[in-house]
């Protein structure tokens, strides 16, 4: 039996949120971003306003356009294909054309039918989130293994105490001002960029060569470097530079050189790393504020571990293998994430098709 449907144009049920702010220099903002099938909104990151290329940004709240039946159907395939046909513009600078966009008919069942369907849905979501709950619950306890594994493990073995600038031939930090960008280039990192442990250029933001000599003249990357996020949310965050990493500093970063002759890259990584650093140094500074602050001044006075190079080869072996097997753990996790997330669009699929 067929179900009666009536046709609207989306303009006749969404309109524009004009709620703005004007950006301050000094003020932390969380940046967002939207996923897609059903993905949700996601944090990108946290910025100062002078890190942001516009004096103003556009609000997001909780509820915007998360209106039951219409929240789902923007998590379709369908919808998602209405979305790129009233987009236009390169490849990196694709934007929504408003008007073509409103212009779009949908159809709309009655009411009653639309709750029908948006409590199946909810149902069907909730086991879904259940077991990504369960596979969250997981990652998490993989994550602490490694991070009690990197105390003890540091902490098993003879060493004397050093400060932190004693083990650096270089402590370099960021020029403080915002990059010239550019729409290719050259990365140019912040803090979302840097994760714990690793480094992702591929969302970095972009300088021309110019840009990136002016950024570098503190001292460029260089392979076996010690990234660290000094600022904001993310603060504490590191990973040591590849061979292949070619990149500059933006605002809240900041480099450690390894002197070699006493300290192994990765040695020093899984240190600064481990709770010996993360909570007994860093978070202490940190605590009670909204957007912390890591001082290079006290940085270059934390307590380091630094037993002989031959340990720090055993300590490192030790830990990169323990690294390799939680890596391999992580990646059998994600796998169970993308198996669960095409459940839910799947179901959007049927449900709108008039199959649920």
């Amino acid at each position: 039996m067929s179900r009666p449907q009536k046709y609207l144009k989306l303009g006749d049920i969404l309109r524009r949120s004009e709620d703005a702010v004007v950006l301050q220099p000094d003020i932390s903002y969380r940046e967002i971003t939207v996923k897609l099938w059903g993905k949700g909104v996601i944090l990108r990151g946290i910025v100062t306003g002078a890190e942001i290329a516009s004096l103003r940004r556009f609000v997001a709240r909780t509820g915007q356009f998360d209106v039951d039946y219409l929240g789902y159907l923007s998590r379709t395939r369908g919808f998602v294909e209405l979305c790129r046909r009233a987009s236009e513009g390169t490849t990196n600078r694709v934007r929504l054309q408003e008007e073509r966009f409103l212009s779009f008919e949908i159809q709309l069942p009655p009411l009653s039918e639309q709750r029908r369907v948006v409590a199946q849905i909810e149902e069907l979501a909730t086991r879904i989130h259940e077991a990504r709950t369960l596979r969250d619950q997981a990652a998490e306890e993989t994550q602490a293994l490694l991070t009690t594994a990197r105390r003890a493990i540091i902490s098993r073995y003879p060493a004397k105490t050093i400060a932190l600038e004693a083990a650096c031939a270089a402590i370099i930090d960021n020029l403080h001002s915002n990059p010239r960008l550019s729409e290719t280039g050259i990365p140019c990192i912040r803090s979302p960029d840097v994760g714990f442990g690793m480094l992702n250029l591929e969302g970095a933001q972009r300088t021309d060569e110019d840009e990136y000599r002016r950024r570098t003249v503190r001292g460029e990357p260089r392979a076996g470097d010690i990234v660290l996020v000094r600022e904001g949310g993310g603060t504490g965050k590191c990973a040591v530079i590849e061979p292949h990493q070619r990149f500059s500093l933006g605002q809240r970063v900041m480099m450690l050189r390894p002197n070699t002759n006493h300290i192994l890259p990765r040695f020093f990584l899984h240190q600064l790393l481990s709770p010996l650093i993360q909570d007994e140094q860093i978070a202490p500074l940190s605590k009670g504020s909204a957007s912390p602050h890591l001082n290079i001044g006290a940085l270059r006075r934390f307590n380091l571990k630094l037993p002989s190079l031959p340990v720090q080869r055993q300590i490192t072996a030790e830990l990169d293998r323990l690294q390799t097997a939680v890596d391999a753990l992580k990646r059998l996790q994600a796998e169970t994430a993308t198996e669960l997330d095409v459940f839910l669009p799947a179901i959007l699929d049927r449900a709108f098709n008039g199959d649920l």
